[in-house]
């Protein structure tokens, strides 16, 4: 597993620049529990526990792990929302948190189910306000404006007022306005939530297209492994307030031992498949789970079983990220 140390050297090869850099990061909230009729006692929340870590420009990473592992409260470390108790955060080159104002102007945010639109206003108003905010350049705020209405398919929801947007187009309306005054960090809270399957294919295609033509930096926090799969290069893995993994998606399938599933729809009932890339893990009438590790592609067993069995249907189930965590703390000494 890869310790804090690694996690810190990975994302820092000589001559990159940095844009992203938290050295020995801590947050912790003192909270009060009632412990009786008429007493409180105080009790100390480490919420992120001596993070370091440090992203180049240009880099999308997924930063990952189950609800409460402390995703947010780093991101609101980075934007400034919320100061360290601890350790030093520097985003391209600002101390977010005494110069919240001037960051604000290099960075974009989407904060997944809170919208930073305006919630009675139309999405063409909205815009309009962010265009004033942060007094973007005519020119420069209507191509951008252009760009994203076409690439995330916002042309018929400009009129509509963000109240009566789904949770899906909100988000998409979300991500335009996070990006109109040219960002060069953008932090990403479950981007594809809410979104069919079209719909999350535009919005990845879009964020690899403003990765690759400006330089945008990416943090993405998602519980969707194919956001990840799709996007980042590099994920880091936070739980309980720490940095348990820095890497590669595939190294943390082989530290965690996960699973992709492929269910299997025969023709007929039949006994289990008998694979030499795959082992059966559940059998219901024509009906076949077949587990395979995740860091491995798909294609050989897909080939293996339709060249052998009768086969109606196939689909693939990704590992779930709170899974492949919590195989990775049994794993561990101690344990």
């Amino acid at each position: 597993m890869a310790t804090t140390d690694t996690a810190t050297r990975a994302g820092d090869a000589p001559g990159t620049d940095t844009v992203i850099e938290l050295t020995d990061v801590e947050k912790f909230f003192d909270v009060r529990r009632k412990t009786g009729p008429l007493r409180r006692e105080k009790h100390r929340v480490e919420a992120v526990d001596g993070i370091s870590f440090r992203v180049p420009r240009g880099e999308m990473v997924g930063y990952i792990g189950p609800n409460g592992a402390g995703k947010s409260t780093t991101i609101k470390m980075l934007t400034g929302i919320l100061t360290p108790s601890g350790g030093r955060v520097r985003v391209a080159g600002i101390d977010p948190s005494r110069e919240r104002a001037r960051l604000a102007r290099r960075i974009g945010v989407v904060f997944g189910q809170r919208t930073t639109l305006w919630w009675d206003l139309p999405l063409r108003d909205s815009y309009r306000l962010v265009h004033r905010m942060y007094r973007i350049p005519d020119r420069r705020y209507r191509e951008n404006l252009d760009r994203c209405v076409e690439l995330l398919d916002l042309g018929e929801l400009l009129d509509v007022p963000v109240r009566q947007l789904s949770l899906g187009q909100r988000m998409r309306g979300d991500i335009a306005a996070a990006l109109l005054h040219d960002p060069e960090v953008l932090y990403l809270d479950e981007p594809t939530i809410g979104l069919d399957v079209v719909s999350k294919a535009k919005v990845r295609e879009f964020l690899r297209d403003l990765n690759a033509e400006r330089a945008v930096t990416v943090l993405l926090t998602t519980h969707d492994l194919t956001d990840i799969e799709q996007l980042c290069s590099r994920v880091m893995v936070i739980d309980h307030g720490r940095l348990m993994y820095d890497g590669p998606l595939g190294g943390l399938h082989d530290i965690g031992g996960s699973e992709r599933i492929l269910v299997v729809d025969l023709e007929r009932e039949l006994p289990p498949l008998e694979l030499d890339s795959a082992r059966t893990v559940r059998v219901e009438g024509p009906r076949q789970w077949l587990a395979f590790p995740a860091g491995t592609s798909a294609a050989p067993l897909v080939a293996e079983v339709a060249a052998a069995y009768p086969v109606m249907d196939l689909s693939i189930r990704e590992p779930d990220i709170e899974a492949v965590i919590a195989r990775m703390y049994a794993d561990r000494p101690g344990t």
